[in-house]
């Protein structure tokens, strides 16, 4: 009579274990999958406050930069009757008018919440978004504090997520105006 032959395959054991092991893998690859798509909208999110925030700091580069308030009659020759200009705006300034600021400094602290416009108007959906604007002294290479205004501006997005961007703003001359 023939041997029958033993029969091959799994154990119980090896079973459990390669199941265990697929189940992991698994677990690994969709913890990555529902990532990239909680993840799908953030790119959207991140390219408007990016757009928004170049677009403040760079209307906050082309304001003048001057010694003295940019009113003052003596602001070119820089023997201003007014006080040196300070941070923040003066008295009746704003971004919306109807006196508008008229120098780099007059933003340091601006802030807003819902975008909008530098005519006041709300820019359509934009409303969850904030934004503010810090302008502070501080020297760049060679150039003394005095001479140069760091801009930093901060947008925060919907989901709470900021975004930080920094630029530059020189006094070119003295008493320079641009």
């Amino acid at each position: 009579m023939p041997h029958p032959r033993q029969a091959r395959g799994f154990t119980l054991i090896e079973l459990l274990l390669f199941i265990a092991v697929v189940g992991i893998a698994l677990a690994a690859m969709l913890r990555v999958f529902v990532t990239a798509t909680l993840a799908g909208a953030d790119p959207l999110i991140r390219r408007q406050q990016l757009a928004i925030a170049e677009s403040l700091l760079r209307e906050v580069q082309l304001m003048p930069f001057t010694a003295c308030d940019p009113d003052d009659e003596q602001a070119e020759t820089g023997s201003c009757a007014s006080l040196p200009e300070a941070p923040g705006p003066e008295a009746g300034e704003s971004r919306y008018g109807p006196a508008y600021f008229d120098n780099v400094n007059d933003y340091a602290g601006f802030s807003m919440a819902g975008i909008r416009d530098p005519g006041g108007a709300a820019v359509p959906g934009l409303a969850g978004y904030t934004a503010s604007i810090a302008v502070a002294a501080a020297a760049l290479d060679s150039l003394p504090a005095a001479e140069a205004l760091q801009i930093t501006v901060t947008v925060t997005g919907p989901d709470g997520s900021p975004l930080v961007l920094q630029g530059w703003r020189t006094r070119h001359a003295p008493n320079a105006t641009s």
